[in-house]
């Protein structure tokens, strides 16, 4: 829905083919991702007209992490904050109202499931198709870049689920925050304060279990409630400090869950259809990232953005332009070398066993608390905004020459010296166990 209204309002005719309807995604779909977007992406949302719900949605201004290298030992916190915020929008909620702003300002929809044969007889009708299936057969037409897909089988099993009765005051905490925990070898938390489509402020709960984890109690779900009391039972047995925050929470609405695993995959970006045409990679279907360090959705929008501008650059030099796959392979590999390769880097870091980089930047901020501008606060700070833009700072978490290099430039001399006598004590013992567990499922990365 980005592509069309920003190609719609760029003046070009364009048609929208979806498997459900406006009214369908709004009542009777599932949510496709918690989708929390930082400033880059919801800037292009209000670019575009389409931030209906920034004002009363809940605004986020930053992240608390508690990271506890074994069960029981919530050892080191970070409280970092955005320089801007972020937003976690229910995707029905937007899709409906996006789908109908599309039709009224003139474009088309056409309703229906569509098969390969079908595409290609859209693709003979349109000077360009891109393809937003997410993970779907369509997206098989793309092959899977193995250089740039570094797993090839999901790191962590995924659930999610979208609670009310949970309180959006934080104790400690000056703003409202993401919440998330690590705990240990075993997995992640991240908690997202939500703006769901009928009830405003929720929380959407989401659970990165590693395989044969403490964590590992999703399978079995059948319901949103079964998810609600898997996540309850973990929350009480390894997360006490959460207990009292959560212990009321309920289950939003019938629909507001997700099961699953993703094997984070970079897909070729031209995909050929019987007759010879091509069609293009958007969203998922280019970028299929894993939860985890909140980048799909991020990511996504960045991609759509710069597909969209690239179409107006094109016909500006030249209004007989086609868009073949020469053009679709340039657009892509610009916006990779841009954006895509620091993000999904940064995103895959998460899966992985954290660096000795990653775990001095986090032992840098130790103290942090949202309030000061000391160093710890800083490079907290930092840390953050790379969420938004991973061009930042991802290579200061994976080369520890970059990371002494940020925290000196984030440190008055003084204070350095204190952070760095600091970051090696926290980052060497406790913490490192956090990060070095090599899953016994996880599959070895393709090298590079």
């Amino acid at each position: 829905m980005l592509a069309a209204h920003g190609l719609l309002q760029a003046g070009h005719e364009v048609a929208v083919f979806s498997e459900r309807s406006a009214s369908q995604w709004l009542h009777e779909a599932r949510p496709t991702g918690a989708a929390a977007r930082f400033e880059l992406a919801l800037a292009f949302e209000r670019e575009l007209g389409l931030a209906h719900w920034e004002a009363e949605a809940p605004s986020v201004r930053g992240v608390h992490l508690t990271i506890c290298p074994e069960i029981g030992n919530p050892m080191l916190r970070m409280v970092g904050r955005f320089a801007s915020h972020a937003q976690a929008i229910d995707l029905r909620l937007q899709s409906h109202r996006w789908m109908n702003d599309f039709v009224a300002a003139g474009g088309k929809l056409a309703l229906g499931r569509l098969d390969v044969a079908e595409l290609d007889a859209i693709a003979a009708r349109h000077d360009l198709v891109l393809v937003a299936s997410g993970r779907g057969a369509l997206a098989e037409l793309f092959p899977r870049n193995a250089q740039r897909s570094v797993y090839a089988a999901p790191q962590r099993k995924v659930a999610m689920v979208i609670v009310k009765n949970a309180s959006h005051q934080i104790d400690g905490v000056p703003f409202l925050p993401f919440k998330n925990n690590v705990l240990g070898p075993h997995g992640e938390t991240f908690w997202l304060p939500f703006h769901h489509k009928d009830l405003g402020p929720t929380w959407c709960l989401g659970f990165e279990a590693v395989p044969g984890g403490l964590m590992d109690r999703f399978d079995s779900c059948k319901t949103g409630h079964d998810v609600v009391a898997a996540g309850k039972s973990i929350i009480r047995d390894y997360l006490p400090w959460e207990a009292a925050w959560a212990s009321a929470i309920e289950l939003a609405d019938p629909n507001g869950w997700l099961c699953g695993a993703i094997t984070p995959t970079v897909r070729e970006p031209v995909g050929r259809l019987p007759s010879g045409r091509v069609v293009m990679p958007i969203g998922d279907t280019a970028m299929s990232l894993d939860p985890i360090g909140a980048q799909g959705a991020n990511l996504g929008s960045k991609l759509v953005r710069h597909v969209v501008r690239t179409i107006a650059r094109t016909i500006a030099a030249d209004a007989n332009a086609r868009f073949g796959a020469a053009w679709m392979t340039d657009t892509f590999e610009t916006f990779w070398a841009d954006h895509g390769a620091s993000t999904v880097a940064f995103n895959n870091m998460f899966l992985a066993p954290m660096s000795d980089a990653g775990q001095y930047l986090l032992g840098s901020q130790a103290g942090s608390d949202g309030v000061s501008d000391g160093p710890a606060q800083r490079i907290a700070d930092a840390i953050l905004a790379n969420f938004d833009d991973p061009r930042l700072c991802t290579e200061a978490f994976t080369d520890l020459a970059s990371a002494h290099k940020l925290v000196a430039t984030l440190s008055s001399p003084p204070a350095r010296r204190e952070v760095e006598a600091v970051a090696p004590r926290v980052g060497s013992g406790p913490i490192r166990r956090v990060f070095d567990t090599v899953p016994a499922y996880a599959s070895a990365p393709v090298k590079r």
